[in-house]
């Protein structure tokens, strides 16, 4: 059974960068597309990148530019570089697998001065 879990996330000032983990266990690592989300208090949780096993990405129009998805098939991780953050990209962020319909536990991420 696939388990994820994100590590990362934190408190930083708008304009600074965090890079957010999400580690696999169990599964088909390399073969599985992989996405970002993140909800925002008061929203609904919303696509932010993600990376197919032929490493095709995808990022939503308020990213672009300023993340970076990535993934590790031998560690069996998939990074989000975020840069350029701003107070709206506070949230907890998600990994998930659709294929086997698995989701982290989120990790908060808090853009403040």
């Amino acid at each position: 059974q696939v388990q994820l879990v994100e590590s990362g996330g934190g408190l930083v000032q708008p304009g600074g960068s965090l890079r957010l983990s999400c580690a696999a266990s169990g599964g088909i690592f390399s073969t599985y597309a992989i996405g970002w989300y993140r909800q925002a208090p008061g929203k609904q949780r919303e696509l932010v990148a993600s990376i197919t096993s032929g490493d095709d990405t995808y990022y939503t129009d308020s990213v672009k530019g300023r993340f970076t998805i990535s993934r590790d098939n031998a560690k069996k991780t998939v990074d989000l570089q975020m840069n350029s953050l701003k107070s709206e990209d506070t949230a907890v962020y998600y990994c998930h697998i659709p294929a086997v319909q698995r989701w982290g536990q989120g990790t908060q991420v808090t853009v403040s001065s």
